[in-house]
């Protein structure tokens, strides 16, 4: 194949890649959008395959029918509540993938001349960059998964471990690119490793999303270093693409939380002030309900908003509260969703789980769509969300969360709170709205709460 060609095929896939991101921006484009960056990687992977003098394809034969098939097994294996672990793993593939090709570049060019300086500088980075997310990708899949502690964890000797790591690892990589050497380079492949597992640690299980949206950034600019060390302008564009995206990501993430990205990284959420404790704030306030009552609530409400949490994803609730939906629209009743940005644990977790379920994307409403239309609501139903439902955030200036946008389900005509119990959310502190005038309390399972409700609506 000629190099026009070749090139050819290259800005093809590029423009896929593009044209792919952009479809997945909404959700009626969003399956066309998937199909465009599948055909622009098929198109890559064999105009890549083309271009380079290859002895033999048994390895890349072996290793694509080993990678199918680990890929079907996670496809038809793994469920909707598991995609945060999945996206945790892939997100440390594709960094591993730019660590390995970036060190075998560097060893192959090694052994023939001394690597320019552009080489040098872009290895560095990829090793880096891949070590961290690779580890750290792992850190956050076992917190995901409730292997390892998913509690925050900040202390003046964590914080001055992660800069000391972080610090040896920028030291390797300039070591690296100012002289090339095998030994600088397997030095800051391994502080890379371990900056990955003492960065990821000690972040909480509720800052998730943004984590993840970070070494999804990372695995992205990994891969555009890896391409400048390969001369693969195309894979520079892809990782570009991906590195941006995850930035822009995290970014709106870190403001959904009202935090920055390295307070996230590097400390917890501290309170300014005092805040009132669990007995002060529920003592002979909290209103218990039940089903039977919540669905006299429903059955003359006209507009109802469900408002769902990572209480819904552990409970898998996502069936019944979709058949509790259409019993409410059978009775004329506007059903409408309220999705807060940092609900779960990946970005989009719910819009995932609750379009598994079949609900309609155009009844999930983003929170400053919906937060206007709440005072005129009959009933709000959370399933297991707490601190995005806190009025503390809105109205305690020294509350840990003080300045975070929230959704003001406070203010419908009734909400209903489905819950194992009164404890709190990654913040720490209690929930006012749990102790509400206006609030009952439903405990227990969530996808038992929710069928009950169904039940007992249907035999009104």
């Amino acid at each position: 194949m000629s190099d026009e060609l070749i090139q050819f095929g290259y800005l093809v896939a590029a423009v896929l890649f593009i044209l792919g991101i952009r479809g997945l921006a909404r959700p009626r484009t969003a399956v066309r959008g998937n199909k465009l960056g599948s055909l622009g990687m098929l198109v890559a992977v064999v105009v890549t395959l083309t271009d380079n003098d290859i002895i033999g394809y048994g390895a890349i034969v072996g290793g694509l029918v080993v990678g199918t098939a680990i890929g079907v097994l996670l496809a038809t294996r793994v469920q909707m509540t598991g995609m945060p672990q999945l996206v945790a793993l892939f997100n440390g593939f594709g960094g591993a993938a730019s660590l390995l090709v970036a060190a075998a570049g560097f060893i192959e060019v090694l052994d023939v001349v001394e690597p320019d300086l552009e080489t040098s500088v872009a290895t560095a980075a990829a090793l880096a960059i891949g070590g961290v997310t690779l580890t750290g990708s792992i850190v956050a899949f076992g917190k995901l998964q409730e292997l390892v502690g998913g509690g925050a964890v900040a202390s003046a000797p964590l914080r001055v471990l992660n800069i000391a790591v972080a610090v040896a690892t920028i030291v390797f990589g300039v070591g690296l690119a100012a002289d090339p050497a095998r030994w600088w380079m397997w030095a800051l492949v391994a502080v890379s490793l371990v900056l990955g597992v003492t960065l990821v640690a000690p972040i909480g299980g509720a800052d998730m999303p943004v984590v993840i949206a970070l070494l999804n950034s990372l695995s992205g600019l990994a891969a555009a270093a890896a391409g400048f060390i390969l001369d693969n302008s195309l894979l520079i564009i892809a990782g570009s693409l991906v590195g941006a995206s995850g930035l822009i990501l995290t970014g709106i993430m870190c403001r959904a939380m009202n935090r920055t990205l390295v307070n996230v990284l590097f400390g917890s959420i501290e309170s300014s002030g005092v805040t009132a404790d669990a007995d002060e704030v529920y003592a002979g306030r909290v209103t218990s309900s039940s089903a039977d009552d919540v669905a006299l609530l429903l059955e003359t409400a006209n507009r109802v908003a469900m408002v769902p949490g990572y209480g819904m994803a552990v409970a898998q609730a996502q069936h019944a509260v979709r058949d509790l939906t259409r019993a409410l629209q059978e009775r004329d009743v506007e059903v409408v969703f309220g999705i807060h940005p940092v609900a779960g644990r990946m970005p989009g977790h719910m819009n995932v789980l609750l379009a598994e379920a079949e609900i309609p994307y155009e009844q999930l409403l983003e929170m400053d769509t919906i937060n206007p239309t709440f005072d005129r609501t009959d009933v709000v139903i959370v399933i297991g969300a707490n601190d995005v439902v806190n009025p503390e955030a809105r109205e305690n200036p020294d509350s840990p969360i003080a300045g975070m946008p929230i959704l003001d389900v406070d203010k419908a005509r009734t909400v209903v709170v489905v819950k194992r119990s009164l404890s709190p959310g990654f913040a720490g502190i209690p929930n006012p709205l749990f102790a509400g005038d206006n609030t009952l309390m439903l405990f227990g399972d969530g996808r038992a709460a929710v069928e009950d409700m169904t039940k007992a609506l249907a035999e009104l």
